[in-house]
C-alpha cells in the first residue's frame, strides 16, 4: 500500500483489527498530529507506525482483560495541521469516543496550549480540565508534561543529547572554536532547541557565538542569513530547523562556499526527508536520535512501517513504542473494556502510565520519569552517501 492510499488529507480513520467476528472485542487507541501541512510528513509516519505495531500486537493476541478475555487493537489516527486550536478540538473530539487514550501531537506549538486544557493534578475537584491520557511521541520542546498529570511523553531529552554531542565535537575538533547558529524562529521546537539546547551547550563546552540567522518555516530564501554566516566564518555550523528550510539553508551554503569544518542538525532532521531533499548538501552533517536500526527489534519495525510506505525515525519510532508499552500497561491495568467502563479504564491506563520507571524501546531500556518524561537511549549520526550512519553511540 502506498502511503498516498494510506494516509487522506484531514481525518485518517486507520481501523486495524483481526478479521471481526460479532463477539470480537476491541479496545481503541486515537492517534493524532500533523498528516498536513509542511510537517505533514512526521505525522503520516507516525499514523503509519501505529497501524503497524497494532497490527503486530493483534496478530500476537491482542491485549488481555480484566476477565482474561482479549481484545484487539483499533486506532484512527486525526489530522490537526499542527494547528494548536485544530489540536485542541481534535482531542475534545476524541475525548467523545470510546478511545481509551491518545497518542500525539506532533508539533510542541500544538501540545502546548493542548495539554493545558487537561487537568493540571489527578483528583483535584477544583480543576474542570478534560481527564484524559495522552502520551506524546513527537512534541519534543523540553518540559512539556509537567503541564498536565494526565500527559506523558516519550520524546528523548534534547538537552542530554545536545550536551554530549557539544562535548564529543570539543574532544573530536579541538581545533573547533567558533559557532554560527540557523534557526527556525517562528517553531517552537527549533527555537526552544537553538536558544535553551544547542546554544547553551554549545557556550558550555567552549565554543564562542559568533552569530545567528533566523528564518520562518515557510521561507524559501536564505541568502541574507547564509552571507551572515558566510563572514562569520565559523568553524562549526548548527541549524536548527525541519527538513524543509534546513535543506534550503543547506542549498544556499554550498551556493556561497560556506563550509564549515562541523555541521550540526536538529533532531527532527534525522530522516529521510532530508536527504531526500538535499543529500548532497547534508553530508557530514552530524545530529544525535533516539532511532536508529541498529539491532532486531528496531529493523523489524522499520520493515513494517515501511511495508506501509511511511518510514522510521526518532518520532515514529517513539509512536511505535507508546503502542508497545500501552499494551504492557494495558494487560497489567485491569481493563474491562466495556461502555460503562471507559472513563475508569482511561483513569487506569493514565495511573499505570505514571507508575512505571522504565519500559522497553527499540535501542533499549527507557527511563520513565516522574513528572511524565523520559530519558531515552541514542546515538549520533551523520549523513553519509545519502543514508544515515551512526558515527557515536554514548552510554547514555
Amino acid at each position: 500500500m502506498t502511503l498516498a492510499k494510506f494516509l487522506t488529507v484531514s481525518t485518517l480513520a486507520l481501523t486495524v483489527a483481526a478479521p471481526a467476528l460479532a463477539e470480537d472485542k476491541t479496545i481503541s487507541i486515537a492517534g493524532f498530529g500533523a498528516a498536513s501541512g509542511v510537517v505533514g510528513i512526521f505525522g503520516q509516519n507516525s499514523g503509519a507506525a501505529m497501524s503497524a505495531a497494532a497490527e503486530k500486537i493483534n496478530a500476537e493476541g491482542g491485549v488481555t482483560l480484566a476477565d482474561g478475555s482479549t481484545a484487539m487493537i483499533e486506532t484512527t489516527y486525526y489530522d490537526d495541521r499542527c494547528n494548536a486550536e485544530e489540536g485542541i478540538s481534535v482531542l475534545r473530539r476524541i475525548a467523545t469516543t470510546d478511545a481509551l487514550v491518545a497518542v500525539g501531537p506532533t508539533c510542541s506549538n500544538v501540545a502546548e496550549p493542548l495539554f493545558g486544557i487537561l487537568q493540571a493534578k489527578v483528583d483535584d475537584d477544583g480543576d474542570t480540565g478534560l481527564q484524559f491520557p495522552v502520551f506524546t511521541d513527537v512534541a519534543i520542546k523540553g518540559g512539556l508534561a509537567g503541564i498536565s498529570e494526565w500527559v506523558f511523553r516519550n520524546t528523548p531529552s534534547e538537552a542530554m543529547m545536545y550536551d554530549n554531542l557539544f562535548a564529543w565535537i570539543r574532544e573530536t575538533h579541538p581545533e573547533a572554536k567558533t559557532i554560527y547558529g540557523g534557526v527556525e524562529e517562528d517553531f517552537a521546537h527549533s527555537r526552544a532547541t537553538w536558544y535553551a539546547v544547542m546554544k547553551e551547550a554549545a557556550i558550555k563546552h567552549g565554543f564562542e557565538v559568533v552569530g545567528e540567522a533566523q528564518w520562518l518555516l515557510n521561507d524559501t530564501n536564505f541568502s541574507n542569513q547564509v552571507r551572515g554566516m558566510r563572514r562569520a566564518e565559523p568553524d562549526v555550523v548548527a541549524i536548527s530547523a525541519h527538513p524543509f528550510t534546513t535543506c534550503g539553508a543547506l542549498r544556499e551554503m554550498a551556493r556561497q562556499k560556506v563550509e564549515p569544518e562541523v555541521l550540526v542538525g536538529l533532531t527532527s532532521s534525522s530522516s529521510l526527508e532530508t536527504l531526500s531533499g538535499c543529500a548532497a548538501e547534508a553530508e557530514g552533517m552530524i545530529i544525535p536520535t533516539s532511532f536508529a536500526p541498529v539491532n532486531d527489534d528496531a529493523k523489524f519495525a522499520a520493515d513494517a512501517v515501511a511495508a506501509k510506505g511511511a518510514a522510521l525515525d526518532l518520532h515514529s519510532a517513539a509512536a511505535w513504542e507508546n503502542f508497545m508499552i500501552l499494551r504492557d500497561v494495558i494487560n497489567a491495568a485491569g481493563i474491562e473494556g466495556t461502555a460503562d467502563s471507559r472513563d475508569a479504564d482511561r483513569r487506569k491506563i493514565r495511573d499505570g502510565l505514571a507508575a512505571l520507571t522504565e519500559a522497553e524501546g527499540l535501542l533499549g531500556q527507557n527511563k520513565r520519569l516522574p513528572d511524565g518524561e523520559a530519558e531515552k537511549p541514542y546515538v549520533f549520526v551523520g549523513a553519509s552517501d545519502a543514508s544515515w550512519t551512526v558515527v557515536h553511540a554514548p552510554d547514555s
